[in-house]
């Protein structure tokens, strides 16, 4: 009977298509939403309508309409309700988080009254311009209980760790204020990368920084092998109190930029960046510990505070050869975050200017949150058969 009803159902939209054209492809979409929300209710329910079982956890209760924009335009869906358990179509939440948040960032934005062209546009796509302070509530409440157990989620173990920072401007009592948001990514035992979390706030960096490592150390962090990050103000106190003895390499890219800071002549410059590749790309660490010295040798007349900052920051970019050749390429930068931040920032320019630390948070976990469920579904990023052989700097 129910196959009989979903034919029936799939059979109305392709009539619909067929007699209209592109014109009918919303009262298609229409009707095959409805009818796949309704598959979904009853599979939760464990029971189709009037059925009797003993499996059955809930009962039906009608439907509500909701207007929903599709890229066939606006179309009003039913959708079903239930009684005595916890239920919502997949189909009107799968990767829409981060476009949630966005919203919200917005509509934020708009009550607050600091509205402007750019934000009555947005409004006006995402959600329509009749915004009030209740809708926002309630739908605020809504995704931050939901990016909320995303973020306090236990963690598996994982052998290596890399660690950013980056800053957007928040609104504060009237004022704009840099304000941080730090995100780690690890790779588990099974050579997958996953988002492991991230943080908001205003604090002292070092401070900021110390609560986020160990909020990761408490959710089940473990098993720690080694970090990657860039030479952050705050972070490396952090990192050695929180995870003390774990070996840290110091961003091959952040690197390079930061020596050209030193190079005292423009034509000198390409030269220079090209001596410290050869040096990032020995074969192990001897070779490279030789190549540094050749480098301070040939640049300490000419450039001699370019040479004292090699001697000092240089080799904190070398650690990378305790790990298996395989897995140094990726980890010797933390490049691997650039598609993140690559994501925030096409999301946090439309936002602009954030209404508070709340809903940078929420934009930044609903983003974090959809690439880590890609990754976790997706391939094994490294091969960790090798991951326990750490190797010694003698090569």
């Amino acid at each position: 009977m129910t196959r009989q009803m979903n034919n029936n159902r799939f059979e109305d939209a392709l009539e619909c298509l067929i007699e209209n054209g592109f014109d009918g492809m919303a009262q298609a979409l229409q009707i095959l939403l409805n009818e796949a929300m309704k598959i979904e209710r009853s599979s939760s329910l464990r029971a189709t309508p009037y059925q009797r079982t003993s499996d059955r956890r809930g009962y039906a209760n009608g439907f509500k309409p909701k207007t929903i924009n599709t890229r066939a335009g606006k179309i009003t869906v039913s959708v079903p309700q239930t009684r005595n358990t916890n239920f919502y179509p997949s189909v009107l939440q799968k990767g829409v988080r981060s476009e949630r948040a966005l919203t919200l960032a917005m509509a934020e934005m708009y009550v607050q009254g600091v509205s402007t062209r750019k934000v009555t546009k947005v409004l006006e796509e995402l959600c329509g311009l009749e915004v009030t302070s209740t809708q926002v509530s309630r739908a605020t409440a809504e995704l931050d209980t939901e990016l909320s157990a995303w973020r306090e989620r236990p963690l598996p173990a994982c052998s290596y760790l890399i660690l950013d920072a980056r800053y957007e401007k928040v609104r504060m009592d009237g004022a704009l204020v840099s304000c941080a948001l730090l995100s780690a990514v690890g790779v588990g035992e099974d050579g997958k990368r996953r988002v492991l979390g991230c943080s908001v706030s205003l604090s002292e960096a070092e401070t900021h920084w110390r609560e986020f490592l160990k909020s990761l150390v408490g959710r089940g962090l473990t098993g720690l092998k080694f970090i990657t990050s860039d030479d952050h103000a705050g972070l490396k106190a952090a990192r050695e109190a929180v995870f003390p003895g774990v070996p840290w390499q110091r961003c091959q890219c952040h690197l390079q930029r930061n020596a050209q800071a030193y190079v005292p002549r423009q034509k000198m410059k390409a030269q220079v960046a090209a001596d410290i590749r050869r040096i990032f790309n020995s074969e192990n660490r001897i070779e490279a510990d030789q190549r540094l010295k050749e480098f301070v040798r040939k640049y300490r007349k000419p450039a001699p505070k370019l040479t004292e900052w090699a001697e000092g920051n240089i080799p904190e970019g070398l650690t990378v050869f305790l790990l298996p050749e395989k897995h140094r390429k990726r980890m010797r930068t933390s490049n691997m975050l650039e598609r993140l931040n690559k994501e925030l920032s096409r999301r946090t320019r439309v936002a602009t200017i954030f209404p508070n630390e709340e809903s940078l948070l929420r934009l930044a976990s609903a983003v974090l949150s959809e690439i880590s469920d890609e990754w976790e579904s997706g391939k094994v990023y490294l091969s960790m058969q090798d991951d326990d052989k750490i190797v010694n700097f003698d090569g």
